[in-house]
């Protein structure tokens, strides 16, 4: 646009210059002209031809000097004058690009953003704030926002006494742990200018340190149980003399309790190695029926001893797993092993072995005592239980579960419960089939 200036100022120039001095020209021509005509005088008719020709010299004259003129305009003027037009739009287009930008990185973030001005009013917000504040379309100032959860903020202790003030706040928002950053906005002068909010959701940082504090709590429970009866069991033999029944039962305790701690350890042990990724995972290819028959095997003389009736059905023609054999074998006497527990004498398990798309799958179903529907989403936790007190009596750990759903894990399997109180349970657990 400004290179077109150029030209036009150029030829702006010379036309009209030549305008000038044509005018200037014909109109000394007719005057002459004039005077001729009435005088007939040879030495006008001269003097309007010389008039001519210094006219011809005059404009070509202006002409370059119009075009030397207009270069000189075009450097001084018009050329900087682009060159900053120019360095204008790039700066627009730079501060457009940033804008959109940052527009684009509020709209994604997961935490929220949240700027209000100097009178309380929101001067920016983004849909993470908007979740997870529950902001409604009434909310619009700060005293509506954080004075609906009774949040202990002062807009404008934050704004002019930030140093005394604690600007950090956390707040339960429905199921949700909240916490907030406050700070204030100052201009170039660093003079306030309003106050921003940082909101992130620290749910599962929370859950994690309560399942932390609940695991170090639920394990220095385990152990000192077993202990202290042990302790108690051996100080008792140490302190007198007692018949050789009387020590073989205190012994049996003394042992019982010795090999549920000596379980306890080897469970967490084998949780730590999956957690650090220290337990390799061995795969082979092998045939699932043929390994949940031999769990069966194992297991003969409990289920004998509780009268079940357990019965095995494999499908025809299943094709052969690759996962880590001795994993899925613990996976399955565990689940069997519960099963056998639960169940009241003269019950019934019925184990099921087939394949569908690229999974087989074991699905082992008995009518025992059943889970609670409020429990089911938490029997995969370590050391929880449905009923403490009973899985202590049979020896339980509270990790069986924690540690099958691990290994299935690490074998790209799965394994899902479906139960209902004095219902029985059902359990399906999936591996990959060999390719």
């Amino acid at each position: 646009m400004l290179k077109n200036a150029k030209v036009k100022l150029a030829v702006i120039l010379i036309i009209t210059g030549l305008i000038g001095i044509l005018s200037i020209g014909i109109t000394t021509i007719i005057i002459l002209e004039g005077i001729t005509i009435e005088n007939g005088s040879k030495i006008i008719k001269q003097s309007i031809l010389k008039i001519e020709i210094i006219l011809g010299i005059i404009a070509l004259i202006y002409a370059l000097l119009s075009i030397c003129i207009g270069i000189l305009i075009a450097k001084k003027i018009i050329e900087p004058s682009e060159k900053l037009i120019k360095k204008s739009e790039e700066n627009v287009k730079e501060v457009s690009t940033q804008k959109n930008q940052i527009e684009t990185m509020l709209l994604h973030m997961t935490d929220g953003i949240l700027a209000f001005d100097m009178n309380g009013k929101i001067s920016l917000i983004n849909p993470a704030a908007t979740r997870l504040l529950r902001i409604m379309p009434e909310d619009d100032t700060f005293e509506k926002i954080f004075g609906k959860y009774n949040i202990d903020v002062n807009l404008e202790k934050v704004i002019y006494l930030e140093d005394w003030t604690s600007t950090a706040q956390r707040a339960t928002i429905g199921d949700n742990y909240i916490y907030m950053f406050f700070a204030s906005l100052r201009n170039e002068d660093e003079t306030p200018n309003g106050v921003i909010v940082v909101i992130q959701d620290i749910t599962e940082h929370v859950k994690l340190d309560n399942m932390r504090k609940e695991f170090v709590a639920d394990v220095s429970h385990e152990l000192k149980t077993p202990i202290t009866s042990i302790m108690g069991y051996a100080d008792t033999l140490l302190e007198g003399e007692y018949d050789k029944e009387t020590q073989g039962k205190f012994l049996n305790v003394i042992a019982t309790e010795a090999r549920r701690m000596a379980k306890l350890v080897t469970d967490l042990l084998t949780l730590s190695k999956y957690d650090n990724d220290e337990e390799r995972t061995r795969k082979v290819e092998f045939d699932l029926g043929e390994l949940v028959k031999k769990c069966q095997e194992k297991l003969q003389i409990e289920l004998h001893k509780k009268h079940h009736k357990a019965e095995c059905f494999v499908t025809a023609n299943i094709p052969s797993v690759y996962a880590d054999k001795d994993g899925i074998e613990r996976v399955v006497l565990n689940i069997l092993t519960n099963s056998i527990k639960y169940t009241p004498e003269k019950g019934t398990i019925k184990m099921y072995v087939g394949y569908i798309y690229n999974d087989a799958y074991v699905k082992i179903i008995d009518n025992g005592l059943g889970i609670p529907e409020e429990d089911l989403n938490r029997i995969f936790e370590r050391f929880y239980r449905v009923d403490k007190s009973r899985t202590r009596e049979m020896g339980g750990t509270g990790l069986g579960l924690s540690i099958a759903k691990e290994i299935l894990d690490k074998n790209n399997g799965s394994i899902d419960i479906k139960s209902k109180k004095d219902q029985g349970t059902e359990v399906v657990i999936r591996i990959p089939i060999k390719k």
